[in-house]
């Protein structure tokens, strides 16, 4: 199969070809989209997704749909796709909306037949036109490609909702029948995987996971402080340590004290080659800054998380986190920035109490609208009437924080992506715009659709259609807005509970994925430690995990919940042997995680930590077969949960009475 691949790379990409080889997992996950099927690709930060969907979509020769984040990444992607060779359409805010228009058209009519179109979730989810032309393009698309997609699941609720909505925007333009998906990440948990996989109809063999998701070349220090003033002290003073090295400081703050532009301001007073980074900046200004970045113009970076999620600079050094990220995904896809060449690099994470208090209610309880804001948004939207609305979602923020929950609960639906106003043409030669444009003296997109009879969609294709055949002129931008349609004049209490209970549930598991990193961060002593928990976090097998944790009998195991286990047989005065070889056959074994001697009687205690990833299910039903055949009544077990201790005492005491 990779041989396939290989073979595929030095046809589409032969400069490429010259220089390096395809990994093996790149090569499996193309072979898998090739094969026509949905396909979930993890690996690390560094690990080269995007050769996957170049090549997968340039070897299957029509157009790829790339799906990704930012804007900054959108334009790197687009630049280096295009000097291989390859014709590559970018739609974002970036780019004037007249050009942006005649470049949907001339795709639409076939005059510019893209190999790589890049767009954003936002666009999909609120540009009609775009969705026009993929529709009128449909047969054309043969590769839908995710980037980030790990935004589904962990910030889709919040940073990104219209990352959860690609689904629906596959539903309307494909139906049943969508082309394939390609999900790219270098950071899911288990129940994430469940999710985007439920989501984008993607089965569990079709998951293509690097086994080295582990970034050991970058030593991780934790660092945690009493005071803030200390912290900040001890920045500067890492600052100087690393000083003409590539340094990415990670804060959370955009302005204000100890924001990225503060602190950017007494780095540059204190000498230091410094820019600041952010959401807020224009595109262009961002760009520069990256490319400054590259270039060695500047030695330190302090950004929020906009800097991040594929932005390659292979040189990064240091990367510190001035301010503790929500989870262990955020924390090692932004450790990720460093060491993208594969040379070794520090990662330090300066912290205290405050910031994980602070972390909880000032960003990510303050992620959620009250209930009270709410209905404040929801009479906003609505007018608390049962109609049809125009809603421009980019013009508000607090529509963008609410919307979402709106639509989860069915309060609200999306009924077309239109436009505000009909009063845009300056030339009209369509006989279907020009009656729907003289319906009514306003001409208003929500009055012209009452008027016309017919419904939203029906009202924008008709201008969508005439825009693209040229059959009429604009003399205003065709502005993107949803239209969306309440069947309630105001929140009932099963609604107000329904989006409360939405909430709270939201809001818990961000809780608890904080307080799970806050304690890896206590208990991990080192940074060998730090790697392998969250390598057994992000599913990685244990047994491409070191041994490196110490039990009080001396030995070294793969896992603390096995620390537990061995220091209680230890205590109890049960002697035991770790992963001893098992034979059952001339020459094959299993490798229980305790084998104890009770009596005349061979124990044999497993410990099963990630019940429910289909890999490991899979091994464990054929180890139990083993078990059930040649060992029957001596095998024992214990599960991953936070009453381990108790669970094994009580095996432990029932394995003395043997």
């Amino acid at each position: 199969m990779a041989s396939n691949a290989d073979s595929l790379f030095s046809r589409y990409f032969p400069n490429l070809a010259e220089q390096f080889s395809l990994k093996e997992m790149q090569a499996a996950a193309v072979n898998n989209v090739r094969a026509g099927r949905h396909t979930l690709c993890i690996m690390p930060t560094s690990g080269g997704k995007s050769l996957i969907y170049w090549l997968a979509g340039a070897s299957l020769e029509g157009t790829t749909i790339v799906i990704s984040p930012l804007i900054a990444l959108i334009d790197e992607q687009a630049s280096k796709i295009s000097e291989q060779g390859y014709d590559v359409l970018t739609i974002h805010g970036g780019i004037p909306p007249k050009k942006q228009v005649d470049l949907l058209k001339k795709f639409t009519n076939r005059e510019r037949n893209p190999d790589f179109i890049f767009v954003s979730p936002e666009r999909i989810a609120v540009d009609g036109l775009f969705e026009y032309a993929v529709r009128a393009r449909k047969a054309d698309i043969r590769l839908i490609a995710i980037d980030e997609i790990h935004c589904v699941s962990q910030w889709g609720f919040s940073f990104r909702p219209f990352y959860k909505r690609i689904p629906e925007f596959l539903d309307k333009v494909y139906g049943a029948e969508w082309p394939v998906v390609l999900g790219l990440t270098a950071t899911l948990n288990e129940k994430e995987i469940n999710e985007i996989c439920d989501a984008f109809h993607i089965t569990r063999r079709n998951i293509v996971k690097d086994d080295l998701l582990v970034r050991s070349e970058i030593e991780l220090k934790k660092m945690k402080f009493a005071t803030e003033d200390e912290k900040e002290d001890k920045l500067w003073e890492l600052l100087n340590i690393h000083k003409n090295e590539k340094v990415l400081v990670y804060l959370y703050r955009k302005y204000g004290k100890r924001g990225t532009e503060e602190l950017k301001d007494t780095a540059v007073e204190k000498g230091f080659r410094a820019v600041h980074f952010h959401g807020d900046m224009a595109a262009a200004e961002r760009q520069k800054m990256i490319q400054a970045f590259k270039n060695n113009e500047v030695d330190v970076v302090f950004a929020t998380n906009a800097f991040g999620m594929g932005i390659d600079i292979p040189d990064i050094r240091v990367v510190i986190h001035f301010m503790i990220p929500e989870s262990v995904e955020q924390y090692y896809q932004e450790v990720g920035r460093a060491s993208r060449d594969g040379q070794a690099s520090n990662a330090y994470l300066l912290y205290s109490n405050k910031n994980i208090q602070v972390k909880k209610t000032h960003f990510i309880d303050r992620t959620f609208p009250s209930i009270e804001k709410l209905q404040e948004v929801f009479k906003k939207i609505t007018g608390n009437k049962i109609a049809y609305k125009t809603l421009p979602y980019f013009n508000d923020e607090e529509v963008q924080q609410c919307l979402a929950y709106f639509l989860d609960n069915g309060i609200l639906d999306i009924a077309a992506k239109g436009f505000t106003t009909l009063d845009i043409f300056s030339e009209i030669k369509d006989p279907k715009v020009d009656e729907l444009s003289n319906l009514t003296k306003r001409k208003g997109f929500i009055s012209t659709v009452k008027k016309s009879g017919r419904t939203p969609d029906e009202v924008s294709a008709d201008v969508y259609a005439a825009v693209t055949n040229g059959t009429v002129k604009l003399k205003k931008n065709l502005d993107k807005c949803l239209i969306v349609k309440s069947e309630y004049t105001e929140l009932d209490e099963k609604q107000i509970r329904a989006l409360e209970e939405d909430m709270e549930g939201k809001r818990a598991y961000k809780h608890r994925l904080l307080d799970y990193f806050t304690h890896l961060l206590e208990s991990c002593e080192n940074s060998r430690e730090l790697h392998q928990e969250i390598g057994r976090y992000l599913g990685v097998d244990k047994h491409l995990l070191n041994k490196i944790y110490r039990t009080r009998k001396g030995d070294l195991v793969r896992s603390k919940s096995e620390v537990i286990i061995a220091n209680l047989l230890y205590d109890a005065g049960i002697n035991y042997e770790y992963e001893k070889k098992l034979y059952y056959e001339q020459g094959r074994w299993i490798e229980p995680d305790f084998t104890i001697t009770a009596g005349e009687k061979e124990i044999y205690w497993e410990h099963l930590g990630m019940i429910g990833k289909a890999s490991y299910d899979k091994r464990w039903l054929e180890k139990t077969a083993v078990y059930d055949t040649y060992f029957p009544g001596q095998l024992e077990i214990t599960y991953e949960n936070p009453a381990l201790s108790d669970s094994a005492e009580h095996l432990i005491e029932k394995i003395k009475s043997m």
